[in-house]
C-alpha cells in the first residue's frame, strides 16, 4: 500500500488496490476520456476473457501501493532495530511517531530501495511483516489505531473544512497501510513456509478472530469505523483503506472460497448428509463462455420471420414461426446467441417505465445509448452444428418438490392426500412410481435444510430439548459482535457502493467517498486533471471491489454457520434496496466498465519502486495498460451477480422485485461478456423470472432459453419454461417476508437475548452449593467488614415468628 514519505525513499506511488493520488479530473481532461468510452462502447465483439475467479487477484496487484543496510544484517539485529522503533512510537509528539510510523511501513513494504528487482520487493516485504508481527508490531499501531479513531480534534477540524484532502488522513493512511501489509503478507500460505511462520500465521489468525484483553474483535473495529465515515461524524477517514483491510481480515479470520468448500463437506459429514455431487468452483471453471446476444434483426432471420405485429394477419404466420423455430434449434454451442431476436416491447419500455419504479434516491434505470453490432451476413450453416455432450451439473430435487408432486398424483387418481407421506404408492400407476424413484434418486437435502428443521424443534420444546450447544467459531463470534449494530454495518456499506456505482449522479448530500484520494492543491494542467481522473475512477473501483467480496464473503460464512443468520443479513440488504442498486449498476456498459483501463501501470507497486519512472504524458495515459480486461472490475461484477442471486433464490417476493424493476434487458446485455462465470450468474438470475414475463419474452429470447437450459442447474419438477399456472398462484408476498422476519427473530432471541432472571433459568436450591460459591467483592470489602456486619446483621432486630409465617 501506498507509503505517504517512505524514510530516503521519497513518497512511492499508489497499490495496486487504488491508492490514488489526486482529485477528480478537471474539465480539460474529460474530452479525451470521453473519445475513449466512445471507442470502447462502439467496439462489439468481445473475445473471451481468460479470467480467473478467486478470492482475490494475484498477490503483487492485492500490495499494489533506498544502501543495503537492512538486508545484510542478521535476524538478532533487526529485531533489535524494530524494537527501537515500537519505542520511539511512545512519544507525545505526533510528528516523531509519524515519522517512525513510516520506517515501520517501508520496512513493510519491502525496504524496496535496497533491492533489486520486484520479486525481491515482494520477499522482503513478506519476510519483514512477519518479522514485525513477531516483535508486536500490530499490537502497537493498534493501540495507534484507537488513538487516532478517538480524535475528537482532528473530527472536528474535518468537520469545518469545507473541502477535505488527503492531508486529512496522512496518519490514519499509514496506520492502516502497515497493517494491511501485514495481513495481505501473514495470510498468504505457502509451502516453503517455516514452522514459525505457520505457528505465527495462526496465531495472528486467533487474535484477530476473537475478543482479545476484553477488546472486540478486529473485524468490529473496523465496522464500526465504517458506520462512523458514513455517519458524516469522521469525513476524513480513508474509507478505501478501511474497506480493503476489513475485507482481508474477513477473508483471513473466516476463510475464502476453498476453505469454504472445505467446511460445507465437513459440516454435510458431521450432519449425516451424503457427500456433494460435483465442486462448484471445478464446475464452473470447465465452462465455456458462450457468445454474446446481438440486438438487430440478423439477415437470416428477417427473411425467415417479419415482425410480431405483421404475423397476426397472415395466413402463413404459423409456418413461418415453425421455419423460425427450426432454424433456432440449429445452433452452434460456440455461437450460441449469434441469431437472437431484438428487444421486446418489455425491453424497449423498460427505460421509460423502469425508471419510475424505483425509489427516488437511486434513479436505477438509467439508460445508456447502445450501439448495435453490425448484422451477420450469413446464416447458420448445418455443419457447424455441435450439440453439447452433456449438461454440467447434476439436478437436485428437494423434499417439497416430492411432497408436492405426490400429493397431485394422489388428488388426481385416488381423490385424497397422505400429507408429508413420500413412501406410500398404493393406488398409483407404474409411471408414478419411477418418477418418485426418480425424484429420490436426485433428491438433495441442504445443511440449511436441517439447521431450519433442528430450529422447529427448539422452538417446539426449549425445556426437553435444553440448552443448544453453539461453537464458538470465528464466524460465531463476528456475528454475536454484529447483531445489534447488523443493519447499521449494512446501510453503510450500501451508501459507499452507491456513491462508488459507476453509474451514480453526484449529489450534494451524497457522502464523500474521494477524501484520501483528492489532493489539497487541484490540478492546473491537463496532464494532472487526466492523472485525478484515472486516479479517482481506480479509487471507486476498488472500493467497489472490496464492498462486493466483502458482502458476499459474509454471506457465505453465515450461511454455512446458521441459516438464519444469512436470512438476517440478507433481509436487511435487500430492505436497504441493495436489489435495485446492484441493478442499477448493471445498467451501463459492462463490456467498457470490465475494460476500463483506469490504472498507470508504471506506478503501480512494486515496479515502481525498481525501475526509473518515465516522464508521464497525455499519450502514456490514454495508452494504459495491455491487459485484455481489468481484473478488479470483472471480479467485481461477478460478486455482485452472485450477492443478487443469493438475495434472489427462493424467495418470490423479491424475485418478482426483479420483475417490477424490469431487470431482464439490463441482465441480458450483460451476457456481451464472454466469460463464463459471469454469463452463468447472469442466467441464474433471467431463469428464477421468466415464468412471470410472459410468453412473448420467452418466444423472443430462445437462445437465451437455450443457454439457460444448457448452463444452469436443473430442478425436474420446476416450470421455469413454461409458467403454465402462474397467474392463478396468490403469491402473498409480504406475508413471505414477515413470516421470515418472524423466524429470524425467534432464532436471535432464543440464541443471543437470554437474560439471567428469565423464568426458564435452572434454579439452584441447595444449601451447600449457594453457600460454597465465591462471589467477587470489593477490594476495599475488607476494610469496612466489621462495620457491615454490626450495621446490617448486629444491629438489625429478627422477628423469626413473623419469618417463619411469611414463608
Amino acid at each position: 500500500m501506498e507509503d505517504p514519505a517512505a524514510p530516503g525513499a521519497g513518497s512511492p506511488p499508489a497499490d495496486g488496490n487504488g491508492n490514488g493520488k489526486g482529485k477528480q479530473a478537471a474539465p480539460k481532461g474529460r474530452e479525451a476520456f470521453r473519445s475513449q468510452r466512445r471507442e470502447s462502447e462502439g467496439s462489439v465483439d468481445c473475445p473471451t476473457l481468460e479470467f480467473e475467479y478467486g478470492d482475490s487477484d494475484g498477490h503483487a496487484a492485492e500490495l499494489s501501493v533506498q544502501g543495503k543496510e537492512w538486508l545484510e544484517l542478521e535476524e538478532d539485529a533487526q529485531k533489535a532495530y524494530v524494537m527501537g522503533l515500537l519505542d520511539r512510537l511512545e512519544v507525545v509528539s505526533r510528528e516523531r511517531r509519524l515519522k517512525v510510523a513510516r520506517a515501520v511501513l517501508y520496512l513493510a513494504q519491502g525496504t524496496f530501495g535496497e533491492c533489486d528487482s520486484e520479486v525481491d520487493v515482494l520477499h522482503w516485504s513478506r519476510y519483514n511483516c512477519f518479522l514485525l508481527y513477531q516483535m508486536g508490531t500490530f499490537s502497537a499501531f493498534l493501540e495507534l489505531l484507537h488513538m487516532e479513531i478517538d480524535n475528537s480534534q482532528a473530527c472536528s477540524s474535518a468537520l469545518r473544512k469545507p473541502a477535505i484532502s488527503i492531508a486529512d488522513s496522512t496518519e490514519l493512511r499509514v496506520l492502516l497501510s502497515v497493517m494491511y501489509l501485514m495481513v495481505e503478507n501473514i495470510r498468504l500460505e505457502r509451502e516453503t513456509d517455516s514452522c514459525g511462520w505457520r505457528t505465527a500465521r495462526d496465531t495472528f489468525r486467533t487474535e484477530l478472530s476473537f475478543s482479545m484483553h476484553n477488546e472486540e474483535p478486529f473485524a468490529l473495529l473496523l465496522f464500526s469505523m465504517v458506520t462512523k465515515f458514513c455517519s458524516g461524524l469522521a469525513p476524513h477517514f480513508p474509507i478505501k483503506k478501511v474497506l480493503l483491510l476489513l475485507w482481508k481480515v474477513v477473508m483471513f479470520t473466516l476463510g475464502g472460497f476453498e476453505h469454504l468448500q472445505a467446511l460445507k463437506v465437513q459440516k454435510r459429514a458431521e450432519l449425516g448428509l451424503p457427500p456433494l455431487a460435483e465442486d462448484s468452483i471445478q464446475v464452473v471453471k470447465s465452462m465455456r463462455a458462450a457468445s454474446p446476444p446481438s440486438y438487430t434483426l440478423d439477415l437470416g432471420e428477417s427473411q425467415l420471420a417479419p415482425p410480431p405485429s405483421k404475423l397476426r394477419g397472415r395466413r402463413g404466420s404459423r409456418r413461418q414461426l415453425l421455419t423460425k423455430q427450426d432454424s433456432l434449434d440449429i445452433y452452434n454451442e460456440r455461437d450460441l446467441f449469434k441469431t437472437e431476436e431484438p428487444a421486446t416491447e418489455e425491453e424497449e419500455e423498460s427505460t421509460g417505465d423502469g425508471e419510475r419504479t424505483l425509489d427516488g434516491e437511486l434513479d436505477l434505470l438509467e439508460q445508456d445509448p447502445l450501439v448495435p453490432p453490425p448484422p451477420s451476413q450469413t446464416l447458420l450453416s448445418a455443419e457447424r452444428v455441435a450439440f453439447p455432450k452433456g449438461l454440467p451439473w447434476a439436478p437436485k430435487v428437494r423434499q417439497k418438490d416430492i411432497e408436492h408432486f405426490l400429493e397431485m398424483s394422489r388428488n388426481k387418481f385416488i381423490g385424497f392426500t397422505l400429507g408429508q407421506d413420500t413412501d406410500t404408492l398404493v393406488g398409483l400407476p407404474r409411471p408414478i412410481h419411477e418418477s418418485v424413484k426418480t425424484l429420490k434418486q436426485h433428491k438433495y437435502v441442504s445443511i440449511a435444510d436441517v439447521q431450519i428443521k433442528n430450529e422447529e424443534e427448539l422452538e417446539k420444546c426449549p425445556m426437553s430439548l435444553g440448552e443448544e450447544m453453539v461453537p464458538e467459531t470465528p464466524c460465531e463470534i463476528l456475528y454475536q459482535g454484529m447483531l445489534y449494530s447488523l443493519p447499521q454495518y449494512m446501510i453503510a456499506l450500501l451508501k459507499i457502493l452507491l456513491a462508488a456505482a459507476p453509474t451514480s449522479k453526484a449529489k450534494t448530500d451524497s457522502i464523500n467517498i474521494l477524501a484520501d484520494v483528492l489532493p489539497e492543491e487541484m490540478p492546473i494542467t491537463v496532464l494532472q486533471s487526466m492523472k485525478l481522473g484515472i486516479d479517482v475512477n481506480r479509487h471507486k473501483e476498488i472500493i467497489v471491489k472490496s464492498i462486493s467480496a466483502l458482502l458476499l464473503l459474509l454471506l457465505k460464512h453465515f450461511k454455512l454457520n446458521h441459516i438464519y443468520q444469512f436470512e438476517y443479513v440478507s433481509q436487511h440488504l435487500v430492505f436497504a434496496n441493495c436489489i435495485p442498486l446492484i441493478l442499477k449498476f448493471f445498467n451501463q456498459n459492462i463490456l467498457s466498465y470490465i475494460t476500463a483501463k483506469n490504472s498507470i501501470s508504471v506506478l503501480d507497486y512494486p515496479c515502481c519502486t525498481i525501475q526509473d519512472l518515465p516522464e508521464l504524458t497525455t499519450e502514456s495515459l490514454e495508452a494504459g495498460d495491455n491487459n485484455q480486461f481489468c481484473w478488479r472490475n470483472l471480479f467485481s461484477c461477478i460478486n455482485l451477480l452472485r450477492l443478487l442471486n443469493k438475495l434472489t433464490k427462493w424467495k418470490h417476493s423479491r424475485t418478482m422485485m426483479l420483475v417490477v424493476f424490469k431487470s431482464a434487458p439490463i441482465l441480458k446485455r450483460a451476457l456481451k461478456v464472454k466469460q463464463a462465470m459471469l454469463q452463468l450468474y447472469v442466467l441464474k438470475l433471467l431463469k428464477i423470472q421468466t415464468k412471470y414475463l410472459g410468453r412473448q419474452w420467452r418466444k423472443s429470447n430462445m437462445k437465451t432459453m437455450s443457454a439457460i437450459y444448457q448452463k444452469v442447474r436443473h430442478r425436474m419438477n420446476d416450470d421455469w419454461a413454461y409458467g403454465n399456472d402462474i397467474d392463478a398462484r396468490p403469491w402473498d408476498f409480504q406475508a413471505e417476508e414477515c413470516t421470515l422476519r418472524a423466524n429470524i427473530e425467534a432464532f436471535n432471541s432464543r440464541r443471543y437475548d437470554r437474560p439471567q432472571d428469565s423464568e426458564f433459568s435452572p434454579v439452584d436450591n441447595c444449601l451447600q452449593s449457594v453457600l460454597g460459591q465465591r462471589l467477587d467483592l470489593p477490594e476495599d470489602f475488607h476494610y469496612s467488614y466489621e462495620l457491615w456486619l454490626e450495621r446490617e446483621v448486629f444491629s438489625q432486630p429478627i422477628c423469626w415468628e413473623e419469618l417463619l409465617q411469611n414463608h
